[in-house]
């Protein structure tokens, strides 16, 4: 992915913004548009339309061809990637639809688990450093938002960025490279790829149940909360005095009961941490309801757990 970095910027210089949707919206607005060209950059990168050369501008088009990030189809082009904006910042990520089983996803779930960790933050008090580790970062948003949040209170900031996936790690380089974040890469399965403890851990796993178990997507056995349930026990063993969790993660809701607070709960308990758990959404991703898989669930909601380890002289 050569050149990537200088196709962001471009993009980024002329103040380009695109809101994320669900798939299941992205599909509709195309079936509206039906064949239509694109015509404006947020056609191009947002909805990723095809699109005639002359749609962007020859400097812009000659990044996207060095960097690999544009293919023909018939007489059109279509760019290989999309951008999303989240606050001032863009991101790339994987080109629509994301079928693909390395597929880069970007989308509301990542406008949430933002605004759930700057609002976990709001109290947080400066300090000399952290450590921050960001646990299946996809396109690395997380920890961008976290490492501007830390900065905005004086607090410089070492963010490890960890993903499975490969080219989630790329995509995670180029957009912290773009944003002007320091971070380091950590490829490999969430904690085991990373040593050492952390002040701050985020993390916005995969939790459906994926019936092609795409890593962006399947969140593992019972009903996709497996990999949440792993990556709260593992965390808590590796948070300095002090430290955080933060985990945003989707909840299969069983006859109004929520499993995934029962299965954590005593682990909870028995840490002696401080600990909240709130419904951030109560209904997300309905469409999955449809499926085998789902057919005795009421819904699914989107949830938060901030777990904080006392401080060792408290």
């Amino acid at each position: 992915m050569l050149n990537a970095a200088a196709v962001l910027r471009r993009v980024a210089a002329t103040g380009y913004r695109f809101t994320a949707v669900t798939p299941l919206t992205h599909q509709r607005v195309l079936a509206r548009r039906a064949r239509e060209p694109g015509a404006t950059l947020r056609d191009i990168f947002g909805w990723n339309l095809s699109f005639e050369p002359g749609a962007v501008p020859a400097a812009l088009l000659a990044d996207m061809e060095h960097a690999g990030l544009v293919r023909r189809t018939g007489t059109l082009l279509r760019s290989n990637v999309r951008i999303a904006s989240l606050g001032n910042d863009l991101f790339l990520h994987s080109a629509y639809p994301t079928a693909e089983e390395n597929a880069v996803f970007f989308g509301p779930d990542t406008s949430r688990f933002a605004r759930f960790v700057l609002h976990a933050l709001t109290e947080r008090k400066a300090q000399p450093r952290a450590r921050v580790l960001d646990v299946g970062c996809g396109s690395g948003a997380g920890g961008i938002v976290v490492a501007r949040a830390l900065a905005a209170t004086g607090t410089p900031a070492t963010v490890v960025m960890n993903d499975i996936n490969p080219l989630a790690l790329q995509y995670t380089g180029i957009n912290a490279e773009v944003a002007g974040v320091p971070i380091e890469l950590a490829q490999g399965d969430a904690l085991s790829a990373v040593e050492g403890a952390f002040d701050l851990i985020v993390s916005n796993p995969p939790y459906l149940d994926d019936a092609a178990q795409r890593a962006y997507r399947h969140g593992g056995t019972r009903l996709g909360r497996a990999l949440s349930a792993r990556i709260a026990a593992e965390s808590l063993k590796r948070l300095t005095p002090g430290g955080q969790l933060l985990l945003y993660t989707g909840v299969a809701m069983v006859d109004g009961e929520d499993l995934f607070l029962a299965e954590l709960r005593p682990l909870l308990e028995a840490s002696g941490f401080d600990w909240s758990y709130a419904e951030i959404d109560p209904d997300v991703f309905g469409e999955e309801l449809e499926r085998p898989v789902y057919a005795h669930i009421d819904r699914i909601a989107a949830v938060g757990l901030v777990v904080t380890r006392p401080l060792e002289n408290a």
